[in-house]
């Protein structure tokens, strides 16, 4: 079973084009973390808030990456990070298209 984490904390910035720029290499790397399937960024300029919603193969993969993220982003002088994990219904969103 997929498992969803969705992660979000405060940001001021980059967005848009700059932080395709910036995080490229990051984005890069994410893609040789264990168990990911895939992620989407997210960001949004007027609240202040960025973070990303990914999906894991295990429950197992999904918590060792938010604790490897969460500290990362705390060296990175970033708190208040919140990160929830999800069971996916895989039946009903592959209905709604879901790319699982």
């Amino acid at each position: 079973m997929a498992v969803l984490l969705q992660v979000d904390f405060p940001s001021h910035g980059p967005f848009q084009q700059e932080m395709a720029e910036a995080y490229r290499p990051l984005a890069e790397s994410i893609n040789q973390e264990p168990g990911l399937l895939w992620k989407i960024w997210t960001e949004n300029s007027e609240t202040s808030e960025a973070g990303g919603i990914y999906l894991f193969e295990t429950q197992e993969h999904a918590k060792n990456y938010l604790e490897m993220h969460t500290a990362r982003l705390q060296s990175f002088g970033i708190q208040n990070i919140r990160g929830k994990i999800f069971e996916v219904n895989e039946s009903l969103s592959r209905i709604n298209q879901a790319p699982l």
